[in-house]
């Protein structure tokens, strides 16, 4: 049995991207693995500045990952700020890490070259991020493409930490499905909050069918055969099996097709598919106390995992100095 660990961040509404890209692997995970999942709320600090909005994404966000299928009985699954001691360990990682590798961070620069403030908290994001899994023992990390830069990055800082104070942090693998696509928005590029683009999982019927129609398509007639390389049929794509994108690729070969229908198909076949989960949201939200008892046994859980490596790395650095003789 793996230990796998993920987190997502609480910066908006959860969306298909969240869900294709980490939610729905972390959640096959626990069935045959020691499942590591947490909402990163320090590290949405970056970008809002909104405390209620802060809080309520939070929740919010737990409640969306538990009604997906999340099972915080069969799983460790907490908020990152209920256990403070990735802070203290994030600070002791900062003081073996050089700054040249920050500065090759490409998400931090993208970020900025998208009018993010550069603050230090988005600059040593890594860092932070690093101490999540080192910290809990993360032996294999499921993350996106966009974040494989950073594994590897966690990967030199535990190496570095280990080959300069001795074996103290496991070596965290990464998942990423070599089959698995950036999962686009309705404009084509990378679904994502910030760029606000995305098709959110829960909300009302009428808004979300509204974002399934803003899918751009090109300007193909009705009689001309249709571009697979587009976000409509990359976003079908992912729920249909081998078998179905095959037949999903034919029709749009096949003159005659409109690219409302498409739309419109693809909208009843999200909104079926998800009716169960809804439901279950809906009970969430109506039974909170439940959602919060099982995020305060996860929090302990894992700062009880959270100590043993972080005790381990204070006495590899000589911060236990009462227990060394002079």
């Amino acid at each position: 049995m793996k230990r796998v660990l993920s987190g997502i961040q609480p910066s908006g509404d959860l969306h298909l991207g969240n869900y294709f890209g980490m939610m729905s692997r972390m959640i096959k995970y626990q069935e045959e693995n020691d499942l590591f999942c947490f909402i990163v709320n320090y590290h949405a600090l970056t970008t809002i500045k909104d405390k209620e909005l802060l809080a309520s994404n939070t929740l919010n966000a737990a409640m969306d990952f538990i009604a997906l299928g999340l099972d915080p009985d069969r799983s460790t699954f907490w908020i990152q700020s209920d256990v403070p001691q990735v802070c203290e360990s994030t600070w002791l990682l900062s003081n073996i890490v050089n700054v040249g590798l920050l500065d090759r961070a490409t998400s931090y620069k993208d970020k900025l070259a998208r009018g993010m403030t550069a603050n230090v908290g988005l600059y040593s994001y890594p860092i932070l991020m690093a101490s999540d899994i080192l910290l809990f023992g993360g032996e294999i990390v499921p993350v996106g493409k966009d974040q494989k830069q950073h594994l590897e990055m966690t990967r030199d800082i535990a190496i570095r930490f280990n080959q300069t104070f001795g074996d103290v942090f496991v070596i965290p693998e990464p998942d990423i499905e070599k089959t698995t696509q950036l999962v686009p928005g309705i404009d084509g590029q990378k679904m994502s909050k910030s760029y606000g683009n995305m098709i959110p999982i829960f909300g009302s019927e009428k808004s979300i069918r509204k974002q399934f129609m803003s899918i751009i398509t090109d300007s193909a007639g009705i009689n001309e055969p249709k571009d697979t390389h587009t976000p409509l049929f990359q976003l079908y794509c992912l729920f249909l099996n081998e078998d179905g994108q095959k037949d999903l690729a034919d029709r749009f070969a096949t003159p005659g097709l409109r690219y409302g229908d498409v739309k419109k198909e693809l909208f009843e076949y999200f909104w079926n598919q998800f009716e169960p989960y809804r439901d279950k949201r809906e009970y969430l939200s109506n039974h909170k106390d439940y959602v919060l008892d099982k995020l305060k046994e996860g929090s302990e859980k894992a700062g009880t995992v959270a100590d043993i490596y972080l005790t381990k790395a204070r006495e590899a650095m000589g911060l236990h100095y009462g227990e060394t003789s002079v």
